[in-house]
């Protein structure tokens, strides 16, 4: 709810707080005073248009701010800290700073939670706030969106819990509408591509290609270049280490056979000696066995001549050419290929796939329909109950006459509320054509129109806050007390603030603002009208109610006809 508002060079008002409480809060005051400066500034708070003309004479701007206490999940707060603002929540009440100001050239700033923010941010979050309903704002319920949402809510959890499945079912069939139009769209595009994966494996599967092939023959080709010069450093090194029958013992083999014996002699008077000589065996064994791994790569050698390095060569040109297509190395290929493969098979299920989505569609858009006029009878229903008990509230409120009409019309195309459109009507009387809200009424019938639909949704589809502008215009007698009733019955879920100048009306509200009109001495001499906002205790509302009444705040008769009113709303004055 909204809790304060202050207002400042606005219209005829200098500087005025007003303290809002919960329930219903009337704001009164003489034809002129200004009251409709509240509606103003709240309005300012909600984003709408103001021009420098709002801005009082001689002020530099017009101010308007607002305290709002909400519970911490409302989706005011959670836009506001989209934008930025900085809240305070404590005791489970979330605090938001709404403010605005409008200089005497025109310009405009808003802030919201102290942060300076767009206009268009305070409409957004003042959508969720406020519900306002005057002589010339907008309905809250005027879009057939909001008509719809707001039956929805009243014709409960029936419908909710088949909207959400209906709602899930929908979800699923235009997926797989999509996906069916992509598939058809493409079909073509995936022919292509699956023709040229599947030349393109037939390609690399032709060579058979082995994981590391590429770098394996990188270094035969390199070996099988430097032939000679290997072969010659191997039989060289082979000579070194076993020279042969004709050897004059002068290879390594010799000399270490020759320095075991030695020591194998005179170990048997020192241990250390037969030690050394046993690791000589050893290096004798480890020289034998590269002599002989010398010799054989001497001999393999002999057998790879330039018809293998033309193998090699060959084999690698081969995968050069695959790789420059596909991919850097072997392995990189082998694993493109690996993937393509997969790819193949999903481009080459296309058929199967499409059968399967239309059947999908076909049999969704069976469950769909019956779905859809599920939902239409429910809301058909609810609306035949709403637009009966709001059309009972009209007759109470002076529109004996006029009813409301809810159509619930179905169309052809599923949407995502089903398959149905929602109209709010207004049939003035009997006889005449039925039209959609806000048009063909006057403003203050209006205003008793939107009253009757608030009563009847609040319990279901209420926002914080409510405000009438001269609801109650063109009215008198019963119907402003039955008016004052309502207004008193909507306050029961909601915050409500009404501008009236029916004392029946203002008898109802728990809190009541009076603006009074005042004069002031401008800069030039000249007489300024100014007004200032205050609120009434038990004994100032007696006097306002009794100008109200009879035009003399102290007249005996006034005043006892003022506390009768009270007393018949249910607020008695305290003695």
């Amino acid at each position: 709810m909204i809790e304060e508002i202050r207002i400042r060079d606005l219209g005829v008002i200098t500087d005025a707080t007003l303290d809002l409480g919960p329930g219903f809060t009337v704001v009164t005051g003489e034809t002129g005073a200004g009251k409709t400066m509240v509606i103003t500034a709240l309005g300012m708070l909600l984003g709408a248009r103001t021009d420098a003309g709002a801005v009082r004479t001689g002020a530099k701007a017009a101010l308007a701010e607002a305290v709002v206490r909400l519970p911490p999940d409302n989706a005011a707060v959670a836009r506001a800290e989209d934008a930025g603002a900085e809240l305070e929540t404590y005791d489970g009440v979330t605090e938001l700073l709404l403010a605005r100001t409008v200089n005497a050239a025109g310009r405009s700033r808003a802030h919201v939670g102290g942060r300076s923010a767009p206009v268009g941010v305070l409409a957004e979050v003042g959508q969720h706030l406020v519900a306002v309903h005057g002589q010339s704002d907008q309905l809250r319920l005027k879009s057939t969106a909001a008509q719809r949402e707001a039956l929805d809510k009243y014709a409960g959890p029936a419908l909710a819990s088949a909207l959400t499945s209906y709602q899930t079912d929908y979800a699923r069939w235009r997926a797989a509408v999509t996906e069916l139009a992509t598939l058809r769209e493409q079909a073509r595009e995936r022919v292509r591509e699956a023709e040229y994966l599947s030349a393109s494996l037939e390609e690399i599967d032709a060579l058979e290609l082995l994981p590391g092939e590429d770098e394996a023959l990188k270094t035969e080709a390199t070996r099988l270049n430097n032939f000679e010069e290997l072969r010659t450093a191997a039989e060289g090194a082979h000579q070194a280490l076993i020279a042969g029958d004709f050897s004059d013992g002068s290879d390594a083999t010799s000399l270490v056979d020759g320095a075991k014996r030695q020591l194998e002699l005179a170990g048997e008077h020192d241990p250390a000696l037969a030690d050394s000589a046993k690791r000589l065996a050893e290096v004798g064994y480890i020289l034998s066995d590269i002599a002989t791994e010398l010799a054989s790569y001497s001999a393999s050698l002999d057998g790879e001549g330039p018809e293998r390095l033309a193998e090699v060569e060959s084999r690698r040109a081969e995968i050069s050419a695959l790789t420059r297509k596909f991919a850097p190395s072997v392995d990189e290929v082998l694993e493109w290929a690996d993937t393509s493969r997969i790819r193949l098979a999903e481009l080459g299920d296309d058929s199967t796939r499409i059968e399967a989505l239309e059947a999908e569609i076909t049999d969704l858009r069976s469950k769909l329909g019956v779905e859809a006029a599920g939902l239409t009878k429910l809301r058909t229903e609810a609306a035949a109950e709403l637009a009966q008990r709001v059309s009972d509230e009209l007759s109470a409120l002076a529109m004996a006459n006029a009813n409301l009409l809810i159509e619930v019309t179905p169309v052809e195309e599923l949407g995502l509320h089903g398959a149905d459109t929602i109209s709010f009507l207004l049939q003035p009387h009997p006889g005449a054509p039925a039209r959609p809200l806000g048009k063909g009424a006057s403003g203050g019938e209006l205003s008793r129109v939107m009253l009757a639909i608030e009563v009847v949704l609040a319990a279901v589809d209420p926002v914080p806050t409510f405000i009438f502008d001269e609801v109650d215009s063109g009215v008198g007698g019963k119907a402003a007390v039955e008016i004052g009733r309502r207004l008193a019955m909507l306050a029961k879920h909601v915050q409500v603030i009404v501008v009236t100048h029916l004392p029946q009306v203002a008898a109802f509200a728990d809190h009541h603002i009076r603006v009074i009109k005042m004069s002031e001495t401008g800069e030039d001499g000249s007489g300024v009208t100014a007004s200032d906002v205050t609120v009434l205790d038990d004994a100032e509302r007696i006097k306002e109610l009794a100008r109200m009444l009879a035009g003399q705040e102290d007249s005996e008769s006034a005043r006892a006809h003022a506390v009768e009113l009270l007393a018949a709303a249910g607020h008695p004055p305290h003695e």
